[in-house]
């Protein structure tokens, strides 16, 4: 018995240990277990038109980024497990109290929205004050209230410190609330600083069709002006006006702010630093191209308000450039551990022993 005491003793140093664990992870937990709930509550929605777990499967005004920024909250735990450090004791019965509070906030805020009418007084706010897409509204603010409960979340549990370690995560969350705020508010590409590089992406894109049997001719959308490709192969025809969503312009927007954070924690020179982030912003940018090529191969093929189109166009499209854009930081340290070791064979690589005939 006195056995059995010992093993369950809440002191003990191994039940400490998980505690200390599991009270780090409290911030993750926060973020996971709303996500969670609307997938298997699945309420409809009646202004997106979508149930919960259908938005799941929507990148582009969906709940997709919702889990990307779950991934990145993740990978930040296991990057910097050892250095992160939780300022929540009991001696601090304030602060424990407010930390308390916070993580539930994203639960709460996930039931209001969607049982307790949020949602309807965000898109009835919106649509008095003359937004567009009204109904996206509520979508946004969500991303936005999620960024701002998560930054607070990471204050109380691991202080300044923390908060700048995990500005990554709360930084992506955010950024995409305001790219649908943007949309929501300036729609079909009147957002001018983002729809200046959709016409050279569009070129692009009408050139890698020619490369593979397409023709394809330019023009602009009557009373929107946004740039339009009408592209011709043998199943028939396909023609859509390009704003900057569909030209890829968030994901370009998104990989800057997660690589100018990602490359600044990186202790490598700053060529090194312009280098990675050339590459990657260049790859981010044909795979833009390479999207809107897409769209219209299957346009041509299934035709342009089929089921293929609107999946693309949501779903799969983005997700060309966003498993890129959660991948590269993983490429980056793969590929310097790679370099360190080659350096470190060339530096410890035996001389060969040269003898001389005196």
């Amino acid at each position: 018995m006195i056995v059995l005491g010992l093993k369950n003793d809440p002191n003990s140093p191994k039940n400490q240990d998980q505690s200390k664990i599991f009270a780090k992870l409290l911030p993750l937990i926060a973020f996971t277990v709303p996500l969670a709930l609307l997938f298997l509550l699945n309420p409809m929605d009646p202004y997106l038109k979508v149930s919960a777990q259908e938005s799941f499967q929507l990148m582009w005004k969906g709940r997709t980024f919702q889990l990307f920024f779950i991934w990145l909250v993740a990978l930040e735990f296991i990057l910097s497990w050892e250095n992160i450090k939780l300022k929540i004791s009991k001696q601090n019965k304030t602060r424990a109290a407010a930390f308390g509070i916070v993580l539930l906030l994203p639960t709460l805020y996930v039931l209001f929205e969607n049982y307790l009418g949020l949602n309807s007084a965000i898109a009835s706010w919106a649509t008095q004050s003359g937004v567009v897409f009204s109904d996206s509204m509520p979508l946004a603010i969500e991303y936005l209230i999620f960024s701002l409960l998560f930054c607070g979340t990471v204050f109380l549990s691991f202080g300044k410190k923390g908060l700048a370690g995990f500005a990554l995560p709360a930084l992506f969350a955010g950024l995409v609330g305001v790219l649908y705020t943007i949309d929501n508010v300036f729609p079909y590409g009147q957002f001018t600083p983002f729809q200046l590089l959709v016409p050279t992406t569009a070129t692009l894109a009408s050139g890698v069709l020619g490369l593979v049997g397409y023709t394809s001719v330019p023009g602009t959308e009557i009373g929107t002006g946004m740039p339009t490709l009408q592209v011709t192969g043998a199943l028939g025809t396909a023609k859509f006006a390009i704003a900057w969503p569909c030209a890829g312009i968030e994901s370009l927007l998104i990989f800057t702010a997660v690589a100018l954070l990602f490359l600044k924690r990186m202790n490598i020179s700053w060529k090194a630093k312009i280098g990675f982030f050339a590459f990657g912003a260049l790859i981010t940018y044909f795979i833009n191209v390479l999207r809107i090529a897409t769209i219209f191969t299957i346009g041509v093929q299934y035709g342009v308000d089929s089921s293929q189109v609107q999946a693309f166009h949501f779903y799969y499209g983005p997700l060309y450039a966003m498993t890129w854009i959660v991948s590269y930081p993983l490429l980056i340290l793969a590929s310097q551990r790679v370099w360190r070791k080659i350096k470190n064979r060339k530096v410890t690589k035996p001389q060969p022993i040269q003898l001389s005939l005196a």
